[in-house]
């Protein structure tokens, strides 16, 4: 079954005697009289010149040279000719075509804290999905094709696309992606589970050097919706980290140690780091005493910017000279010249930058509490901000397989955490954290809830009920010793619930809330703010006895991504919990905790809910018995599903309006940044 053809097959080429005119600059509000492509707000080039009856004339950023001298490691800049590939995407701006120069200025928590917001105004990857968040779309790719099971998924790459060194890129680099980094356990311990299909590695064919095809152990149709999403890019240039790698390069280990390495392995991890997160600390902050040496400072990359310094502090970057798309008066993108990150640590301080119009964009890290000041000063500011639904919300998971082994008796019992759940006032946290614009919520993992979760299941154990939790506290056991009016363990030890709050992830306003809530139960509890950067960590080695911070996927993130499903339900990023269930399945049994029968029902079901095709009987009953063991063993407790603020200034065009305030699509990346441009 062919579900896709590549672009450039369904055009012919322009015939005729005189030369077409120069094509017209069609904009998603002003289309030119030329009728839409096969994809929203794009072309193919061969597509556009044959609905629009012309040939398209390229032209080059003035600044390129420049920008190019910047980025160390690259040679003299070729003519723009040469830099495009012959099958350049085609980009219909928003409004207007656009001109070149300036600064986006943005703003991050930290190094590897907050940044996601950031990286993906600059992301690309084989696909993505249009803005309206349900049509995947080329990319990288110029198209796809799956076979008629799922079985083998087909991309066709962009002839003559090139790294921003201008080295070509091809099939070869998918392959080496995937072969030497991905499932290569000498440069990750475990490959990430979307790599897999079901638990098992695919095998990846170079068909010929533009066309690589993934043959799948079993059916994984979402497969293609993860490459439309995920910041994890299918592809890395192995004509750069392949010098180090001794599958690619029988010098790999001597060529690493010219540069001052042990071997090829740690200079591969000082490039691409030990995961594939795209802001791993480049040479510059890993590898500081070393950078002298080094060939270039960052890895190649096909983004619309690239990394050219890095501290502590923040990052700059500079437009990509090799860019491979173009907007429709054929003039490369991107618009913006340069990138600017500026670390900052503290809530407080990047909500005054806000307020001060010092920054471009931003949306991670906002939570509703800064709504208020943030719309108060609009205006004067010269900055907008729109309030849009929120995917994921606040959720709080008890430490299942705490290293006490009385919490973990307590926390693991079901009526503890059903306790937990009533004695939450949703209906006050809606009103006093978000304004009254929410709607209280149990966490189902699927967010918008799919047809075949019942309203039950959503609104399961949300009620308000102190009575109910006092009773439910006291068959477990926990029970006021001493007369403080706070519950001890049933050894007699105190009970004090740790919460650490990390900002980035979860209003602390809402965490003070639930835990007054829990305090009225006789549950004592203290509430602390910490970096992104303490809580991850904590989280991770098992420490906390609470985990808090925003989850829930929509259904076509978690068609190519079952972490949700699997213990510890989530990676190092988001919010985790049964660390010791996972290390028990990760090891086969040596070590961790064996988890109950329900997780591996969930385990099982996911990789099922994988390989069926949405909508049909066999998805539905799987996708429902998984919300339904997730949410009655109430491993993660929902909060309230509510709206967050998303900030532009104003000198910042060609942005349209977002539909939610979200990670789950990579944020900006279906709005297209590349066709912003600065009105200064």
């Amino acid at each position: 079954m062919r579900t896709l053809l590549y672009s450039g097959v369904a055009f012919v080429a322009l015939t005729g005697g005189a030369l077409a005119a120069a094509c017209p600059a069609v904009t998603v509000s002003d289309a030119k009289g030329v009728a839409a492509g096969a994809f929203p707000q794009q072309y193919e080039l061969a597509e556009l010149q044959s609905l629009g009856n012309c040939t398209m004339e390229f032209a080059a950023n003035p600044a390129s040279g420049d920008l190019n001298a910047r980025i160390r490691g690259n040679g003299a800049l070729p003519s723009l000719a040469d830099r495009l590939p012959a099958e350049p995407l085609v980009m219909a701006p928003y409004d207007a075509i656009g001109s070149y120069g300036g600064t986006l200025d943005a703003l991050s928590n930290a190094t590897e804290a907050g940044t996601s917001d950031f990286m993906s105004t600059r992301h690309v990857n084989l696909v993505r999905y249009s803005d309206d968040l349900q049509t995947i779309v080329p990319n990288v790719a110029k198209g796809w094709e799956w076979n008629a099971d799922f079985t083998q998924l087909t991309f066709f790459l962009r002839k003559g696309h090139k790294w921003s060194d201008g080295a070509p890129f091809g099939a070869r680099d998918v392959k080496f992606w995937y072969d030497n980094l991905a499932v290569d356990t000498n440069v990750r311990e475990k490959p990430k589970d979307y790599v897999l299909v079901a638990g098992e590695k695919m095998n990846l064919v170079v068909v010929d050097e533009n066309t690589v095809r993934f043959d799948l152990p079993s059916p994984k149709p979402g497969l293609l919706s993860h490459f439309a999403n995920h910041y994890a890019q299918g592809f890395q240039p192995m004509h750069f980290l392949g010098k180090y790698h001794p599958a690619i390069d029988a010098n790999a280990d001597a060529n690493a140690q010219a540069l001052g390495f042990a071997n090829g392995y740690e200079a591969i991890a000082a490039y691409y780091g030990n995961s594939d997160w795209m802001d791993t600390p480049t040479p510059m902050l890993s590898h500081p005493d070393k950078v002298a040496g080094l060939p270039a400072d960052t890895v190649p990359t096909l983004e619309s910017h690239i990394i050219t310094a890095e501290s502590t502090e923040g990052r700059h970057l500079v437009a990509n000279p090799y860019f491979f798309q173009v907007d429709t008066a054929g003039n490369q993108l991107p618009y913006i010249n340069e990138q600017d990150e500026l670390f900052v640590g503290e809530s407080e301080v990047r909500l005054l930058k806000l307020v001060n119009s010092e920054v471009d964009y931003k949306s991670q890290s906002l939570n509703l509490d800064y709504a208020p000041l943030l719309m108060e000063n609009q205006e004067k500011g010269d900055f907008s901000v729109d309030l849009k639904p929120e995917v994921a919300l606040g959720t709080f998971a008890f430490n299942v397989t705490s290293e006490d082994p009385e919490k973990r008796k307590v926390f693991g019992d079901l009526r503890f955490r059903q306790a937990m759940s009533v004695a939450m006032n949703r209906d006050e946290m809606n009103e006093v954290v978000y304004f009254g614009l929410g709607k209280p919520a149990q966490y189902i993992a699927f967010s918008p809830t799919p047809s075949f979760v019942s309203e039950d299941l959503e609104n399961h154990m949300t009620a308000f009920d102190p009575a109910k939790a006092n009773a439910l506290l006291d068959e477990v056991g926990l029970v006021d010793k001493d007369g403080d009016g706070m519950r001890e363990l049933p050894n007699g030890d105190p009970l004090v619930l740790n919460l650490q709050v990390a900002t980035q992830g979860i209003s602390v306003k809402l965490v003070e809330l639930v835990g007054q809530n829990w305090k009225d139960v006789g549950v004592n509890n203290t509430v602390k703010e910490v970096t992104t950067d303490e809580f991850r960590s904590a989280m991770s080695a098992n420490k906390l006895d609470v985990t808090m911070y925003a989850k829930g996927q929509p259904l076509a993130v978690i068609l190519g991504n079952a972490e949700v499903f699997q213990p510890p339900f989530d990676n190092y990023f988001n919010l985790r919990s049964g660390m010791l269930w996972g290390e028990y399945i990760d090891t086969n049994g040596a070590s961790g905790v064996k988890p109950p029968e329900y997780v591996y029902q969930m385990m099982e079901d996911i990789n099922a809910f994988q390989g069926a095709v949405v909508g049909t009987d066999e998805s539905n009953t799987l996708g429902a018995r998984l919300v339904k063991n997730m949410v009655e063993n109430l491993l993660f407790i929902g909060t309230v599903k509510a709206v967050a603020p998303i900030y532009h200034n104003n000198k910042l065009k060609n942005f349209t309006e977002f539909k939610t305030q979200s990670y789950a699509y990579y944020r900006s990346y279906p709005y297209r940044p590349t066709q912003w441009f600065l009105d200064e």
